[in-house]
């Protein structure tokens, strides 16, 4: 289990992970070797599971992000993981989700045009025997796009609700006064 000081470690790692051992002390109000030795056992533990460079798609080329619902024909257990293979080596998907509900998957697709995107859909899907159909949705903006997970502290998430009644019941009072 977390403690909080693990979880603030993985918050501003979340936010910058170049900081310095001693720069996330500061941060987290502990030690710099304390710090390292919880960032190495959070990757030991598989809690980090890596370190990686944000890039602009557009930077690159890649002007176009297409989500796609697939449908798969058959969903049996060796026809399911032959798709998650093929969606993993296509280097056009860039997330892939297995998901509940109308579709059975659900990818984000980047491609540096229309042209390409059609091309990823003759190779990738129209000769896939078990897509039965696929819907894609080209994205005109993308609103938000943040690859980090909430982490709340211990205390946020004991106090927090505590604290926060407290002040309506003052402020209730107060107005009552």
């Amino acid at each position: 289990m977390l403690d909080d000081l693990d979880r603030r470690l993985i918050a501003a790692l979340q936010k910058n992970n170049r900081l310095s051992f001693a720069e996330l002390a500061e941060l987290v109000g502990s030690s710099a070797a304390s710090c390292m030795r919880r960032v190495n056992k959070l990757r030991a533990d598989r809690v980090i599971i890596a370190d990686i460079v944000l890039v602009d798609p557009k930077a690159l080329g890649k002007s176009l992000t297409v989500v796609v619902n697939v449908e798969l024909d058959r969903e049996r257990l060796d026809l399911v993981d032959e798709f998650k293979r093929a969606m993993r080596a296509a280097k056009e998907v860039t997330q892939c989700y297995m998901v509940t509900g109308d579709a059975d998957f659900v990818l984000i697709v980047a491609v540096e045009d229309v042209e390409a995107f059609d091309v990823f859909v003759k190779t990738k899907l129209y000769t896939n025997p078990n897509v039965r159909k696929f819907r894609s949705m080209i994205t005109l903006d993308r609103v938000k796009f943040e690859p980090r997970i909430l982490v709340q502290s211990l205390f946020t998430l004991i106090f927090l609700p505590q604290l926060r009644v407290y002040f309506e019941v003052s402020i209730a009072l107060a107005a009552a006064i």
